[in-house]
C-alpha cells in the first residue's frame, strides 16, 4: 500500500485483459449512452465504424475497472480531482482485449495529509490501437 512519498515520477505499471462482449456494449449504451452506434447492430453497420462500438464513456468505465483492480484498490489513493485530456482516438469494439498502462508523470504535497498525483493512463486493444488517453489527476495519502 504505498503512500505519496513512495511514489517515483516515470513509474509505469502495465496490467490487464478485459474482454469487451457485446452484450455488454449494448447493455451500457442502453442505459447510460443510447447512440445508434453503440446500440443497433445495423445501424452501426452503415455507419463511418462499419460495426458497433463501445461508448466511450464505457471505454473509460472499464479503464477504471482495471485501474482499481491492477493499481488502486490497495494504493492509498483517495480519489480524484479530476481528469486531464480525456481523449478516444479509435473505437472500442465486442470482442477486443483491452489492456493498461501507466506512468507517474508529477507529485506535489497539498497538504501535510495529502499529494495530488498526476498519471497519464493509456488504454490499447489487443490489436496495438490506443483506445483511451487520459490523465487523472489523484489525491493521494501522505504519510
Amino acid at each position: 500500500m504505498e503512500y505519496f512519498e513512495e511514489l517515483v515520477v516515470g513509474d509505469t505499471d502495465s496490467f490487464g485483459d478485459y474482454e469487451v462482449t457485446r452484450a455488454e456494449v449494448t447493455t451500457f449504451a442502453g442505459q447510460y449512452d443510447p447512440q445508434p452506434i453503440h446500440t443497433d447492430p445495423e445501424t452501426a453497420a452503415a455507419s463511418m465504424f462499419g460495426g458497433l462500438i463501445a461508448s466511450g464513456w464505457h471505454t473509460a468505465a472499464m479503464t477504471m475497472r482495471l485501474l482499481v483492480d491492477n493499481q488502486l484498490a490497495d494504493s492509498r489513493a483517495l480519489g480524484a480531482l479530476g481528469v486531464d485530456a480525456l481523449r478516444w482516438p479509435e473505437p472500442v469494439r465486442p470482442g477486443d482485449r483491452l489492456s493498461v498502462r501507466t506512468e507517474i508523470r508529477e507529485k506535489e504535497p497539498v497538504d501535510p495529509e495529502r499529494g495530488r498525483v498526476a498519471i497519464e493512463v493509456t488504454t490499447t486493444s489487443n490489436s496495438g490501437d490506443t483506445v483511451l488517453s487520459m490523465i487523472p489527476q489523484v489525491l493521494w495519502e501522505r504519510r
